[in-house]
């Protein structure tokens, strides 16, 4: 396949590191590429997190998932990167005038270097594990939240005790009819601050206990039943919803066809955000290094360690910018 242009700059991975890392390349003049695998840009975020909100963004004392993408959206825009949704980057393969060839599914790409930042790769729920009629999937049953209208005036339950749960039952608090939320434990994984607040809030718990039977039941509504933990008790929710927040699986197998060293599963690099091939970067949750915090807010420190870095290997000469007042369009 002839390849008519080389960028200097391509970024794998359209959620809010990579998006943030394709601008801040931008604002370098840098000729940037983006490449996504799914449909739309947003990661994680963007797709299966829209409604829920973040607190660990600066600047904001909160917003959701998805007016952060669309911020980030426009940002990235703004140097008109070259995006391709879509595409999976199959292999990259250094070629003899050093510059890399990425094979994709819809083709091939050519670029001068490479940042990574793919998150945990492709996700997938973790569902019930208990039986139960599939046809109730998007409609009683939810894995993840797109519009908190939704569950408007509803009785809603939640399955699930880390920080994304009792961000649900918060946010849903005000908004539903009545919310139960449903833990195997007494103690939940969140922040200590999200868990004052549900512990004030009318959000009834139900602890320690573990769902043990959902079925269809009248007026489109369903039937959770609960078995305590390590104990004889039972209890039985009638709700109009019900929302599994077990966590996702990710599988970046990928990574094992791009011939970067990893560490358990993540690309290992070090303080520039090198990975063990020359001329190739990862940042965001791809990345792994001792400290690493799987935070947005990491991320989007991370990125333009590695941009800058990627231009210095192509431009040793050129000297980057080092502080956010030399930066301008």
């Amino acid at each position: 396949m002839m390849v008519s242009h080389t960028y200097e700059v391509t970024v794998i991975g359209g959620g809010p590191v990579g998006m943030f890392a394709a601008f801040y390349a931008g604002l370098h003049s840098a000729d940037v590429a983006l490449v996504e695998s799914l449909a739309d840009l947003g990661g994680q975020t963007g797709n299966l997190y829209p409604a829920k909100i973040l607190y660990d963004i600066g600047g904001f004392p909160g917003i959701s998932g998805a007016d952060l993408i669309n911020q980030l959206e426009q940002q990235a825009t703004h140097f008109h990167p070259a995006i391709m949704t879509g595409q999976t980057v199959e292999t990259i393969d250094r070629q003899d005038d050093g510059t890399f060839l990425l094979t994709t599914s819809q083709g091939s790409i050519t670029t001068k270097t490479v940042i990574i930042a793919t998150g945990g790769g492709a996700f997938t729920p973790r569902r019930l594990a208990v039986d139960y009629d599939p046809a109730l999937d998007d409609q009683n049953v939810f894995y993840f939240v797109r519009d908190l209208a939704d569950f408007e005036n509803q009785n809603v339950a939640i399955a699930g005790g880390g920080d994304s749960a009792i961000d649900w039952a918060l946010a849903l608090a005000p908004r539903a009819k009545h919310v139960d939320l449903i833990h195997r434990r007494n103690q939940f994984r969140g922040l200590e601050s999200s868990v004052e607040q549900l512990q004030q809030s009318p959000v009834q718990l139900h602890t320690p206990f573990l769902i043990e039977s959902v079925d269809a039941a009248p007026n489109d509504k369903i039937t959770v039943r609960l078995k305590e933990v390590r104990g004889d008790r039972n209890e039985t929710l009638t709700v109009d919803k019900l929302l599994v927040n077990y966590g996702f699986m990710s599988e970046n197998k990928q990574l094992r066809n791009w011939d970067v060293a990893l560490d358990r599963g993540k690309i290992k690099v070090d303080s520039q955000m090198q990975t063990s091939r020359e001329g190739i970067y990862a940042i965001g949750d791809a990345a792994s290094y001792p400290g690493k915090l799987d935070l947005i807010a990491s991320g989007f420190g991370e990125a333009p360690i590695a941009v800058n870095e990627a231009l210095s290997f192509l431009y040793p000469d050129r000297r980057q910018a080092l502080h956010s007042s030399q930066l301008y369009h």
